[in-house]
């Protein structure tokens, strides 16, 4: 049975969409249909961005409430996700083919750790202060909401990446126009019933799936909307950057990744590879952060790739529905064609593949790719240079400690990273010299009461943390007598 909805969740009421179009959800382990949802357009955006401005430029609304007033409804949110949050990992794990043992703790738990967080943190954060000024007098310096957020989410983590954005914004005292990507729709509607359960203010939350970059595009240019927040490509942010460089519109841009995993010369590889899995082929490699380069010192680059072969071979490919499958199908066709074009120019280019390559055996239907490993290859290679956004790992040598920093830096991204070694000391100083935004030592969790984001490509601003809600206020001085 396929799950349809027939309207669109725009100022707190489910409403009839301006066309007849819809965006049709396939499972990406069976190919088959899962459901449909009305592909918005850009009437469909006016009028979500209406009922934003409209929610937020109303003098007793929801930007004026007390935090204590806006915490209580996040907590009621909160509550209706948990409600949801069983069928919420189902729909995200057969729409992108997330094995739904992942799918459980992130998908299922983020969104509502995050709308706790910052229930909490704002009612712990003053709103103003007075200061003493360096003239005369004093001055009161407020953090005041932006206004109408747009925010732009991709398939990968759709909850979780929402929840980065829709968690600070609203309790920033912030309205939001989202817009899910159409790989992961499904999902999303249930952000929106759980929404109005929560009795959220009418307009206060807005959900516009759209077909193609239309809809987004509009929500980018729309002169309604104060900020965009958007998680995806560096190519797609860098064109959102365009639009709003030239509108004067803040922006947060969580773009691509091609980490590195620095395994130094005293790890102990019994304890590394196990744990290396998490920060590199969790969710087929379909995470912005995630270490597709591997780097291995030149004394140990055999043992390296024998043992990282090894535990690749042993992963189960399967129903990404079943909880023991550790390596689903990836999101679409089209992603299934990206990557394995990527596999082809590995090959001609020189690289050895010691595990993968292929189609695995068994699976005549759904978008697999078996988890790759090509050794014999340089930072310069395109498969240790681009994004493949799939599950496919170079091991790259290196010489000394001063070689992996100057490897690992070697790169147009720079989001994640990680760094193995049996001294701890010695990881932390090489982490610090990696120029990422964030770096694991013998692992790669991710703290979401610290600030996350990239840089170079790999995007502006921040989320996650006292510094993600920042990202949705901005300062106003009073001076006074």
């Amino acid at each position: 049975m396929t799950v349809d909805y027939g309207s669109l969740y725009i100022g707190g009421a489910w409403t009839r969409p301006s066309s007849e179009q819809r965006i049709e959800a396939y499972s990406a382990a069976t190919e088959e249909l899962l459901g449909s949802v009305p592909a918005g357009g850009p009437a469909d955006i006016d009028a979500a961005v209406a009922a934003a401005r409209r929610a937020f430029d109303d003098p007793n609304g929801w930007a004026t409430w007390e935090p204590a007033r806006r915490a209580a409804v996040l907590e009621r949110f909160a509550a209706e996700l948990v409600t949801r949050s069983a069928e919420m990992v189902r729909r995200v794990s057969a729409q992108n083919g997330m094995p739904i043992r992942f799918g459980k703790p992130v998908e299922g738990t983020v969104p509502v750790t995050m709308l706790r967080y910052y229930a909490e943190l704002i009612q712990q954060l003053p709103t103003s202060e007075v200061r003493r000024s360096l003239v005369v007098g004093n001055t009161e310096v407020r953090r005041e909401p932006l206004g109408v957020v747009g925010a732009i989410v991709p398939w990968n983590f759709p909850q979780t990446l929402a929840f980065f954005k829709i968690a600070p914004a609203l309790a920033a005292g912030c309205t939001v126009v989202m817009k899910p990507s159409s790989e992961t729709v499904l999902d999303a509607m249930l952000i929106a019933e759980a929404a109005a359960a929560a009795e959220l203010p009418a307009g206060v939350l807005n959900i516009v799936p759209g077909s193609g970059r239309t809809a987004g595009a509009h929500l980018v240019a729309h002169p309604g909307v104060d900020k965009i927040a958007f998680t995806g490509s560096t190519d797609a942010g860098r064109a959102i950057a365009e639009t709003c460089g030239r509108l004067l519109k803040p922006v947060t841009l969580e773009l691509g990744g091609k980490s590195a995993a620095l395994i130094l010369d005293d790890a102990d590889l019994s304890a590394v590879i196990p744990n290396l899995f998490a920060a590199s082929l969790m969710n087929q490699g379909q995470s912005c952060y995630i270490c597709t380069r591997i780097l291995a010192p030149r004394s140990r680059y055999g043992e390296v790739v024998d043992a990282l072969s090894d535990m690749v071979r042993a992963l189960r490919i399967g129903d990404p529905l079943d909880r023991s499958t550790v390596i689903g199908p990836v999101a679409s066709a089209g992603q299934r064609e990206i990557i394995e074009g990527y596999i082809a120019k590995g090959k001609a280019e020189g690289g050895r593949i010691t595990v993968g390559g292929g189609r695995p055996a068994g699976f005549d239907r759904g978008w697999f790719v078996e988890p790759t490993v090509f050794a014999d290859v340089d930072n310069n290679s395109t498969v240790a240079r681009e994004e493949i956004f799939g599950p496919v790992l170079a091991v790259i040598p290196f010489d000394d400690d001063a070689d992996a920093v100057r490897q690992a830096n070697d790169s147009p991204y720079g989001l994640g990273g990680t760094v193995w070694t049996s001294d701890v000391e010695r990881g932390a100083a090489l982490a610090r010299r990696v120029q990422t935004g964030s770096i694991g030592v013998n692992g790669y969790t991710m703290d979401h009461g610290a600030p996350f984001g990239g840089v170079k490509d790999s995007g502006l601003g921040r989320e996650l943390g006292p510094e993600g809600l920042a990202a949705y206020q901005q300062y106003k001085s009073i001076y006074l007598p």
